[in-house]
């Protein structure tokens, strides 16, 4: 995906972007990393194609066939999991495939796979309010991965929860993405998080936003013993102190 020059200006006059450009190659892990209110969640509304540019372009793919093809490969996970309470986990994870009217057998079987890929193949027929806030996550991020996406789009999923949690689903997403090769275009308020997780590092200024800094991270095993490690204590120290300048002083 390209972003070239890209503005977005609100119809109430709030100018949320300004002169963003970025490209993301395919397979790679992309956080973008800002305050509040800079645009991140923005961008990836325009990359989904739920909103326009202002000004700019937003281009996926290589030509215009492959950007329609590809839109139609790509999942978005929401902050909060969004699921329907009167319906068991397997209809929630069921129900971008019955919109796609992919037949049922099919379906039946592409819920199960996306169910054990995030851990609750035991939870098929249990409802939203018998679930843990991690594995209501969990449920949301297998409806995402049912469509059997290129690209995944990730809006601060894990911000709502605990730590103990929040690392373990790190864990799982890592996996996963080293797994199938999606592109990730991911969201976070959190340095720790977008390092470990991330090939690149994109940190942006507050409103109007811009991507300020891009910080390759090394790849590496993701492991607890990583976390703990001086690599990427350091790299998280030059994260920080980029977010900081970014900031100015109003950090």
């Amino acid at each position: 995906m390209r972003l070239a020059d890209v503005g977005k200006t609100y119809a109430n006059g709030v100018l949320a972007l300004d002169g963003v450009s970025l490209a993301v190659a395919s397979g790679e892990f992309v956080s973008l990393l800002g305050p509040s209110g800079c645009g991140k969640s923005t961008i990836l509304r325009l990359v989904a194609g739920l909103s326009p540019p202002s000004a700019g372009t937003v281009e996926l793919g290589a030509t215009p066939g492959e950007a329609d093809a590809l839109r139609r490969e790509i999942s978005f996970v929401f902050q909060e999991p969004t699921l329907m309470p009167w319906a068991t986990v397997a209809a929630n994870v069921l129900m971008p495939l019955r919109v796609r009217r992919v037949p049922r057998r099919e379906a039946e079987d592409r819920v199960a796979e996306a169910l054990a890929l995030v851990g609750l193949d035991g939870f098929a027929k249990s409802y939203p309010r018998e679930l843990s806030g991690g594995m209501k996550m969990r449920v949301s991020i297998a409806r995402a991965l049912v469509i059997r996406p290129r690209l995944l789009l990730l809006d601060e999923p894990f911000a709502a929860l605990d730590e103990i949690t929040r690392f373990r689903l790190n864990d799982d997403l890592v996996r996963l993405w080293r797994q199938f090769g999606w592109t990730v275009l991911f969201v976070t308020h959190s340095v720790f998080e977008s390092v470990y997780l991330s090939s690149r590092v994109l940190v942006m200024s507050p409103r109007p936003g811009r991507v300020v800094q891009d910080i390759a991270v090394p790849d590496a095993a993701r492991n607890e013993a990583w976390r703990m490690g001086p690599e990427y204590n350091a790299l998280c120290r030059e994260v920080s102190l980029a977010l900081h300048a970014a900031m100015g002083d109003r950090a």
